[in-house]
């Protein structure tokens, strides 16, 4: 076992065997302002630390991680639904189908593990980006990011990173998403901390495209499939 392997696994007991912080519902939603640090990107200080550690080893291996996505508070969010909506909307989807088919990768505003400062959205910036970086064909099958795929997969849990949403046919929720990861020993408090909210009563006011369909059944239906639709480590 690693020096960085036990640190991991004592700071995962740690966050397991004692009670979880509170945190503000603000901090919970995206819409408060914390405290973020990272090189290229911006993260909790702890979980930047642990991306640099993890960055360097990958070097060593011939392998550049880039981040194309961290933090990201509720208006940015908001802003992304918003574009896709619309453009769903231009295209003949109706807004029960639009909503569905934004919700295959992106969250509700509110709703994003993206808003902690704990998630990350890799590539391997060596690579000369085309088009589209995030797509699963690209991390698999000879793709240009297999090989960081590959090298996620056996060593990033070392550093305390985890894939948020594996491949698993019985998970439901968000697709596969072979470029998320999550810095588990901050983001299963924050997790935990989330459940606890009434979503409908923190949604209310919801700002956005197409929110007038997003009523309390929905809501519930959403929280079970996308927000605990979670690779189980993390949980």
């Amino acid at each position: 076992m690693t020096r960085i392997s036990f640190f991991f696994m004592m700071a995962s007991f740690m966050s397991c065997a004692q009670p979880s912080p509170q945190f503000e519902t603000e901090q919970l939603l995206g819409k408060k302002e914390i405290s973020l640090a990272g090189n290229g990107c911006q993260l909790l200080p702890q979980a930047a630390d642990a991306f640099e550690q993890m960055k360097a080893a990958a070097k060593k291996e011939g392998i550049k991680i880039k981040a194309v996505s961290s933090f990201r508070s509720y208006q940015r969010q908001r802003a992304i639904w918003n574009r896709k909506y619309k453009a769903n909307a231009k295209a003949g989807l109706s807004p029960q189908k639009n909503i569905q088919k934004i919700i295959q990768y992106s969250t509700i505003p509110g709703t994003s593990r993206h808003h902690w400062g704990t998630e990350i959205d890799i590539v391997d910036g060596a690579i000369p980006p085309e088009g589209d970086v995030l797509l699963t064909r690209k991390f698999h099958n000879s793709g240009p990011y297999e090989p960081l795929r590959k090298w996620l997969e056996a060593h990033a849990q070392d550093y305390g990173f985890i894939c948020a949403y594996p491949d698993d046919s019985e998970r439901p929720g968000f697709s596969y998403e072979p470029w998320h990861y999550s810095y588990a020993p901050l983001s299963r408090p924050l997790y935990k901390a989330y459940l606890k909210l009434d979503l409908k009563e923190a949604l209310s006011d919801l700002d956005m495209e197409g929110s007038n369909h997003l009523d309390q059944a929905f809501l519930m239906a959403y929280r079970e499939s996308h927000v605990k639709g979670i690779n189980p480590v993390l949980k």
